[in-house]
This record gives C-alpha cells, sequence and structure tokens, in this order.
C-alpha cells in the first residue's frame, strides 16, 4: 500500500518514542513544530509516488514479491533500476533540498546482499528473515533511519578495547526470543520521525569485536530507545523561506538493554562481514549522495541565475557571468556524470542485487564533497552581496519603512521588486545561513568523509591493470599483438624486432 505525505505523518502517532529536543521530551513528533521541516520533506517522497507525473519513477515492482513499492524501498536489480533511483534522489532534492528516505533503501539494499552472502556460508536463513522483513516494510510502506555511525570513543581503539562499550552498539545479551543490545549511535537522519531503525556495523571488525558486529531492525519506540535530536531546518523563521518549510533534522539514539527479537535480526556476530556490509552500503549511499546534490546544485543554479536577471544582468551576453553559470553547470554535471557512469557499470551479485559500481560511486562523492563549497561561491558571486544584507521580513510591512525599501528592492523594471527580495531570501536562506552550513557539513562527511572515499577508490580500482598496460608496451606486447604474434613477456629472450642471438647461437656459428 503506498501512502500520501499526510497519511505518512498520520501514521507517525502510531508510535510513541522518546525523544528531547532542546531539552525538552516530545509530546508527539507529528506535531511539533520544529521537527516539521524534516515530516513535511519526507512527505514529498510519499505525495510524488502518489502523482501521476512521477509515478512511473517513484514506484517499482519488488521482484522477490511482484508487489509494487515507493522507489526508496525497492531493491535495486538493474543498471535500469539504479539509473531510476538516481533520478527520483535527484527530483525530489530539487523540491526539498535532501530526500532523506533514500538512506531506507540504501540501507535494505546492502543488507540484502550481506544476508545471502552470510547464508552462503553458513547454510542459514538469513537472507529469507530478511526478505519477510523488507515485504512488510514495503506493505506498510514504512520509513527507516539507519542507526550506523557509533559514538566510537577512543577513534585509535577498537570497538573491543573501548573503556566503555558503549561507544560501540553491542549484544549485551543473547536469550532464546532474541539479543539484548545497548550503546549510542550518533548522527542518525531524520531520527525523530522514522518508523524503524536499521542497526547497523559502522566499520571492520576482529574475531574480538564479534559482539559488535549486529544488524537488526528496531522499531523508533522501542523500550530503552531514546532520542536526542536538533530542529530540522529553521522553523519559525519568517526569512526562512526554504528552510522553515524543508529541512533535515539528525539524532543521536541511546539503546539501553534494547530487546530485539530474531526475526528482525540479519547479524548477531558474524563479525567476518561486517566490513563488506559497511563497503557495499557506503557504495549504495554514496550513489545515492550524487543524486541528493546534484538536485540541491539545480536549486542553486536556477536561483543564481534568477539574481542575476533581476540584477539588471543578461549572463547569456556577459562573459563574466556567464563562465561562471558554466562553471556552476560543469561541477553539478560531472559529479551526477560519476553517478550515472556507476549505475551504467553495475551489475547483479549472486544475490540478485546491483550494487552501484564503486568506483565511480566514489569519485562522485568525493567531487561533491569538496566542490560544495566552489557551488555556493559561484552562487554568491552570481547573485552579489544583497543576499546577507537584507533587513528582516518584520520590515516589508512595516510603515515607516516600506516604501523606502521598495527602492532596494527593484532592479530590472519587468522584474517586480518583491521577486527580487524574495531570490535574495531564498539564496541567503540556502547558502549564507545555519542551513548552508549545514548543507555544506552534511556534503563533506555525509555518506563518508573525503578520506574514507579516498580509501574505498584507492582499493578498488585496478591500479595492476594500469601497471601490466605500461609493462606491456615497454616489453613490446602492443607491437608483437598487432601482428598477431604472442607478446614479448610471453617470450623469454625475444627483445628485437628481427630476433636477438643468444651467445651459443653466436659461437656455433663461428
Amino acid at each position: 500500500m503506498l501512502l500520501s505525505g499526510d497519511e505518512y505523518r498520520e501514521s507517525l502517532r502510531r508510535y510513541n518514542p522518546t525523544v528531547y529536543l532542546d531539552g525538552a521530551q516530545v509530546p508527539s513528533v507529528a506535531d511539533e513544530p520544529r521537527l516539521a521541516p524534516g515530516v513535511a520533506s519526507v512527505g514529498v517522497t510519499y505525495d510524488f509516488a502518489k502523482d501521476v507525473r512521477h509515478r512511473p519513477l517513484m514506484v517499482a515492482e519488488e521482484q522477490s514479491s511482484g508487489a509494487e513499492t515507493n522507489r526508496f524501498l525497492h531493491i535495486n536489480r538493474s543498471s535500469e533500476d539504479l539509473l531510476a533511483k538516481l533520478e527520483a534522489v535527484r527530483l525530489v532534492c530539487q523540491r526539498v533540498g535532501c530526500a532523506q528516505r533514500y538512506l531506507s533503501q540504501d540501507a535494505l539494499n546492502a543488507i540484502h546482499q550481506a544476508t545471502h552472502r552470510m547464508d552462503g556460508d553458513t547454510g542459514g536463513d538469513l537472507h529469507q528473515r530478511f526478505l519477510a522483513y523488507l515485504h512488510r516494510v514495503q506493505s506498510e510502506d514504512l520509513t527507516l533511519g539507519v542507526a550506523m555511525t557509533d559514538a566510537k570513543g577512543d577513534r585509535s581503539k577498537r570497538p573491543h578495547e573501548q573503556s566503555n562499550a558503549n561507544a560501540y552498539v553491542h549484544i549485551s545479551e543473547r536469550r532464546a526470543g532474541g539479543i539484548v543490545i545497548s550503546g549510542t549511535k550518533a548522527i542518525v537522519t531524520g531520527a525523530p520521525y522514522m518508523h524503524e531503525l536499521l542497526v547497523m556495523p559502522g566499520r571492520n571488525m576482529v574475531e574480538a569485536d564479534a559482539a559488535f558486529a549486529v544488524c537488526c531492525a528496531v522499531p523508533i519506540d522501542a523500550e530503552g530507545l531514546t532520542v536526542i535530536t536538533r530542529p530540522a531546518g529553521r522553523p519559525g523563521e519568517d526569512a526562512a523561506l526554504f528552510s522553515g518549510r524543508y529541512g533535515q533534522s539528525t539524532g543521536v539514539c541511546v539503546f539501553e538493554d534494547v530487546f530485539v527479537p530474531w526475526e528482525h535480526v540479519f547479524m548477531a556476530g558474524e563479525w567476518q562481514q561486517a566490513q563488506e556490509l559497511t563497503r557495499s552500503y557506503a557504495g549504495h549511499h554514496r550513489h545515492s549522495c550524487i543524486g541528493a546534490r546534484a538536485g540541491f546544485g539545480d536549486l542553486l543554479i536556477g536561483a543564481a541565475l534568477m539574481m542575476a536577471e533581476a540584477n539588471g544582468l543578461d549572463a547569456g551576453g556577459n562573459n563574466n557571468l556567464r563562465e561562471r553559470m558554466v562553471e556552476l553547470i560543469k561541477i553539478v554535471e560531472g559529479f551526477f556524470a560519476c553517478g550515472v557512469a556507476s549505475s551504467t557499470y553495475a551489475e547483479p551479485d549472486a544475490s540478485g542485487c546491483a550494487e552501484p559500481d564503486r568506483i565511480f560511486a566514489n569519485v562522485g562523492k568525493l567531487l561533491l564533497s569538496t566542490q560544495i563549497y566552489d557551488m555556493q561561491r559561484i552562487a554568491h558571486d552570481l547573485s552579489g552581496g544583497l543576499i546577507v544584507a537584507l533587513p528582516g521580513p518584520d520590515e516589508d510591512h512595516n510603515p515607516a519603512t516600506a516604501a523606502h525599501l521598495e527602492e532596494l528592492w527593484q532592479g530590472r523594471d519587468d522584474i517586480p521588486a518583491e521577486r527580487r527580495r524574495d531570490v535574495a531570501r531564498f539564496l541567503g536562506d540556502i547558502t549564507a545561513s545555519d542551513t548552508a552550513g549545514w548543507y555544506s557539513l552534511i556534503s563533506l562527511h555525509g555518506g563518508g568523509s573525503p578520506a574514507a572515499t579516498s580509501l574505498e577508490i584507492y582499493r578498488s580500482y585496478p591500479l595492476a591493470d594500469k601497471v601490466a598496460l605500461v609493462e606491456n608496451l615497454l616489453d613490446r606486447g602492443l607491437l608483437a599483438s598487432e601482428r598477431g604474434e604472442a607478446a614479448a613477456a610471453d617470450q623469454p629472450g625475444r627483445c628485437c624486432d628481427d630476433g636477438c642471438q643468444t651467445p651459443e647461437d653466436e659461437a656455433s656459428r663461428r
């Protein structure tokens, strides 16, 4: 069943999570104004699936059940699925800045792969257990948060070496009916307005870390779970034309002896699989991040051009402005092209899940991570300083100041003064406010830091193949292959076109 945005908001009332915001407990997440921009953002992922214009992109058929599901709960089976996901993320982020719900899909795909691998190693039934969970999530059209990043404690130590075991979520007890987990997860996107959390390991493990190798699903209102969160966007601020309506909250999730029944447990001590689960999730998620920041980039491109034109400048006829616009377009479409390549080169694994090509996904994420600052700089260059010099909205209707401000707002005669004012406030909101700083930082570190993506690129890239190319050229392998001969590297003693003579051959001819 596909829900609407309103039905999603109403569904949150079925849960009673323990959520703290600004020092006080939240009685109702669905009715909390400071979380409303986050609920509205996720709501768009539901409404777009019900919209006839977007349905072909936002709705997919689940191969394992034949049922239709929201794109952001779908298991990707092909390059076409990954391209559709990439476009869906970009589409939603063009409206809300950050869709958030795509993390649900990224985690489901990674766990789909991991449980299939684990069953192959042990002959267990984890994959069937996961599929039963997946089908329920899809039928109820749930939104899942991803609790992966642990508190970590002393970063120089492994999980089992920490003086405080709760620095990493771990299995504290095993029972006949399930496991008990404790610990702290940080930076959980959209935590307070999720239906459930997918708890996942956030690093590689050794055998001594087995208790920390845990993957499971936990309802957001599970006994013993506390969410400590922050406001989503800038709710209640009149100048926040965008982030007052759409935003993202993040939460710290504290697990204190939370019981998880076996049907919701997908990894319980299989430390050998922790790293690959983390890596595959990172590939799926970095692929999604590319679509997300492309959608945000589309907002920057449109708003910067509108501001330049409202200022009376023709970007097409002004070389400097045109070059700046092309530079912004080049950045956005450059990293998005990596997402397209990552989708195109993907192939289904043994589980039937198509994981994005890791090299292109990580290159695209690395580009957007660092170039987000260039994107905002260029938008500032194109739009001018008015975006941070505007008086507050209360002055717009102040009889003592409104008429004078009209003169400030007015730019081109054919563009209404209030249009220039609103675009300036919009740009200020997304490029020069605490929301802008949030977008920059989440782009840099969300889904993995530049150091993490660089490491994945280095260990995934076929460096040995590139070395072999040069070795073959140096050994004249290319020339030999053009003549249909075996490469020189395969002919010991052969290094010249007309052949070389060994000392013994030279002596026999004398």
